[in-house]
């Protein structure tokens, strides 16, 4: 189970610790005139179905935030279920970054997952987006059904929490294998007991519906969308069933949305390895004395041994101990953005000394804990419950030591990390009431979609699968580490984005940078 949620934070994880650290009053830009508040014209706000009038013609009631009154917060209303449009509502959380300079529209944006709130990648605007969009965008994120302040799901309590991901995600005794069955088998019954019905109604195809009756009500006759690591699922979702309103669109850390959820943890285990390899060879580069060891495989053997000596034996960590599950998200965590390596290395330097406090910070930051022992957002629980809705399938716990081998070729150090994730939804007790897409997005308008080289959480030829999928699918490569393309240092793709998104510039299917 633990691998599902590695597949998930995404694009949150590489904006990264900067987004959860305490410096949250993002004021990018003086405030600017605000947007246009006259009606838009009816074909924006024309339904898909007679039923939705009345939710596609509201319009936002945008009021400054109370964290940042240079920023707008307001709510859109939504059906709980698509299929019975006059029933119960829910009100998704949105917050807008005005632009700073001439306004060509809104961009909605969101940060992947599935489960992180996009208005927190939203108010992270002026360390995300570089200023010519800015300039030029509303930057609205909005947190997806069942998220942040979105009718958030509830699974677990804090304690109940912290105890799911300190648990060992590779169980090799009896004892250990019988606390891991009995936390997956209890997670998704946790959520339908504290959750209520929404908890069958938080699938990726309703969130893309919610988008267009965002896109109406922001007044625009297309939506201009930037999706990253699962964003890019949704975007694909929205291509396929609103081609027609698909304007400029960005998919950043593309998901290969074809893939059986066998075939995409063993390539996304596989990512994984590259990525750690790579942290590896840049300190041997860096140093004359790395010390992880004088090798890329001494390196990787220090972190596996490391790794395993926890297992047997966890850390201090301040008041708390550090487990196998914790440190496993404290050595995932950096790799998604190659600016906090050295966060890594400062982590592992002082396991090794026996110390697990650095590690344990990395790992909170990746499940949104604080310092108070409190979770800034159920982006984990809505992880589970977005994921194992859209795809239930896994494996029965007595076939897994078949699937070991595998996934170890895959990626010696977190194979079986991965190949036990694969039971991950055995709990599950609702089903979706979502018929599965076929994406292809006909019709639509060119879309850009962005893959990167050693890619750890989106391999990059998840990007070159899903760019061949969609029809309008137009491929641009980074070459790099760190998870998605943009605004990671590279100017090459930093240009080609912007000049698409601001002047309609596609650029040639298959550009490398």
């Amino acid at each position: 189970m633990i691998a599902v949620l590695a597949l998930a934070l995404t694009t949150f994880l590489a904006v990264g610790l900067a987004v959860r650290g305490p410096g949250t009053d993002d004021r990018a830009d003086a405030r600017p005139t605000p947007s246009p508040t006259t009606p838009p014209p009816a074909s924006v706000t024309q339904p898909p179905e007679p039923d939705l009038a009345d939710l596609y013609a509201q319009r936002i009631d945008w009021q400054p935030c109370e964290s940042n009154a240079d920023h707008d917060c307001g709510f859109l209303t939504v059906p709980v279920d698509y299929a019975d449009p006059t029933g119960d509502t829910i009100d998704l959380a949105l917050l807008r970054v005005p632009a700073s300079g001439a306004r060509l529209g809104s961009m909605v944006v969101n940060p992947g997952g599935p489960g992180a709130p996009g208005t927190t990648y939203a108010q992270a605007a002026a360390r995300v987006f570089r200023e010519p969009l800015r300039q030029a965008y509303d930057i609205v994120g909005f947190d997806p059904r069942g998220t942040g302040r979105s009718a958030p799901v509830d699974c677990l309590s804090d304690e109940q929490l912290d105890a799911y991901l300190a648990g060992d995600p590779s169980p090799d005794t009896p004892d250990e294998v019988a606390d891991y069955k009995a936390g997956v088998l209890s997670f998704g019954p946790d959520c339908v007991a504290n959750s209520g019905p929404l908890i069958g109604h938080v699938t990726t195809i309703e969130a893309a519906r919610d988008v267009d009756v965002l896109r109406s009500a922001l007044g625009e006759e297309t939506l201009t969308y930037f999706g990253a690591s699962y964003g890019t699922k949704l975007g694909a979702t929205y291509a396929e069933l609103f081609p027609e309103r698909v304007g400029r669109f960005v998919l950043d850390g593309a998901v290969d949305i074809s893939l059986d959820a066998k075939s995409l943890a063993l390539e996304q285990a596989a990512g994984f390895e590259t990525a750690l390899r790579a942290y590896v060879q840049n300190c041997l580069d860096s140093t004359d004395n790395c010390f992880l060891g004088d090798t890329v495989d001494e390196g990787l053997t220090t972190i596996s041994d490391l790794l395993a000596s926890i297992d047997d034996e966890p850390l201090p960590a301040g008041d708390r101990e550090l487990t196998v599950g914790n440190a496993f998200y404290g050595v995932i965590t950096p790799l998604y953005n190659r600016d906090y390596w050295f966060l890594l290395s400062t982590a592992l330097t002082s396991a090794l000394d026996g110390k697990g406090s650095a590690l344990m910070q990395l790992a909170d930051a990746y499940a949104s804990r604080t310092p108070s022992g409190a979770y800034a957002d159920n982006s984990i629980e809505a992880n589970y419950a977005i994921n194992c809705l859209d795809d239930p399938s896994s494996v029965s716990f007595a076939r897994v030591p078949s699937l070991v081998a595998e996934f170890e070729e895959a990626s010696p150090t977190f194979g079986d990390v991965f190949a036990w994730g694969m039971t991950g939804c055995r709990g599950v007790e609702v089903t979706s009431s979502e018929a599965p897409l076929d994406i292809r997005g006909e019709g639509a308008a060119p879309i850009l979609v962005l893959g990167t080289t050693r890619d750890p959480a989106t391999p990059l030829k998840w990007a070159e699968a899903l760019s061949a999928q969609l029809d309008s699918g137009v491929l641009v490569e980074r070459d790099g580490d760190g998870h998605t393309a943009y605004n990671a240092g590279n100017d090459c793709i930093d240009t080609t984005v912007e000049d698409y998104l601001l002047d309609g510039t596609v650029p040639d299917d298959g550009t490398t940078c």
